[in-house]
């Protein structure tokens, strides 16, 4: 499916890095399982499933090599396991995990239990994975739990693999994004990268989130004149936002780095609704140091953050956008659809502006 930039929608003037995804920043790589299941309801089945997971991995030992990690809240009614420790200690300890609402208890299980195989020295401490999720529930059955310790396996395998064979991330419905739907279109993952001098900046979100009639696409108010053919799911659905960069950053600045995914997200029309989860995530690569011990070095701050926020805005819009180009139509639970978002239309709308 095409993105953003091939269809000529340029965001911002910042030139992106070499996939225009968040796998240009060095050492990150993003992997899915998705699970589409077509079961008869309980007790004889586990109904319709549209959910997934997506890890989003830094490469390296994150245990032992922890990474400055920053959060913001645009609107809370979401979770983010971990957040409360990021904000304490300022450290990321573990990949990001990304699911639905409902599965959150499983991949926060499957995580520990995953990592834990891996770093036999922690069970003389504690790990606690940093997990977010979205409420994917219009189109996949949440009375039952669908996702299982092999699932997220998967999806960090896969997220560790594609550092190495860096292409354009997957987007659209896969993995966490399987069941999502974004301004009453389907959306899911999407993700965009730019270029800050040497840096790289990047950006990954879970889009689910918004009305169909406030959709805007480079400052047109496109939405206005695109209609869904069926029921919509409700605008409140959630958003978690990821933001990583090689920059020399310290937790304080990943933290204001996370905080502009919401200026992005504004930009495309979002309001962040009462009951949405509006949760952002930064993390950088380039203050990574041993455990227990002091980044050595100076990072980034101040009026140097600039043209990272601007990286950061941009990269959120068009991931925004990437997500919805990238979607096809999908039908779910209830006999509820989430439609794709109809490109040809969109095209024409632009060019009349």
């Amino acid at each position: 499916m095409p993105r953003a930039l091939e269809l000529g929608i340029q965001i911002g003037t910042l030139a992106p890095g070499p996939t225009n995804s968040i796998l240009d920043v060095p050492g990150v790589g993003v992997g899915h399982a998705t699970l589409i299941r077509d079961e008869t309801p309980p007790p004889h089945g586990r109904g319709i499933a549209r959910t997934g997971v997506t890890v989003v991995d830094f490469g390296g030992d994150h245990w032992a090599n922890p990474l400055p990690l920053g959060g913001a809240v645009l609107n809370g009614a979401g979770e983010c396991t971990g957040l409360l420790t990021a904000h304490e200690w300022g450290l990321l300890e573990t990949p990001i995990f990304l699911t639905s609402t409902m599965q959150l208890g499983r991949v926060y299980d499957a995580a520990c239990e995953l990592l834990l195989e891996e770093q036999p020295g922690i069970i003389d401490d504690v790990v606690i994975p940093v997990v977010a999720e979205c409420d994917d529930s219009f189109l996949s059955f949440s009375g039952r739990m669908q996702v299982s310790k092999d699932d997220v396996a998967e999806a960090l395998a896969a997220a560790r693999a594609s550092a190495s064979t860096p292409e354009a991330a997957a987007e659209g419905g896969v993995g966490a994004g399987a069941g999502m739907s974004c301004f009453g279109w389907k959306g899911g993952v999407g993700t965009s990268s730019r270029r800050v001098g040497n840096y790289l900046v990047g950006v990954l979100l879970l889009t689910n989130f918004g009305q169909a009639d406030r959709l805007t696409v480079a400052g047109v108010q496109v939405g206005r004149s695109l209609v869904p053919p069926s029921p919509t799911a409700p605008p409140g659905g959630s958003c978690i936002g990821i933001v990583a960069t090689n920059a020399p950053i310290d937790h304080h600045g990943c933290e204001r780095l996370a905080r502009r995914i919401g200026l992005g997200l504004g930009r495309s029309g979002s309001t962040a609704h009462h009951s949405s989860g509006e949760i952002f995530l930064g993390v950088a690569t380039g203050l990574r140091s041993p455990r227990g011990l002091r980044p050595s070095g100076s990072g980034l701050g101040g009026v140097e953050l600039d043209p990272f926020f601007e990286a950061v805005i941009d990269a959120s819009e068009e991931a925004v956008l990437n997500s919805l180009f990238s979607a096809t139509t999908t039908v779910g639970t209830s006999g509820h659809v989430s439609h794709a978002l109809p490109l040809d239309d969109l095209l024409a709308l632009l060019a009349r502006k």
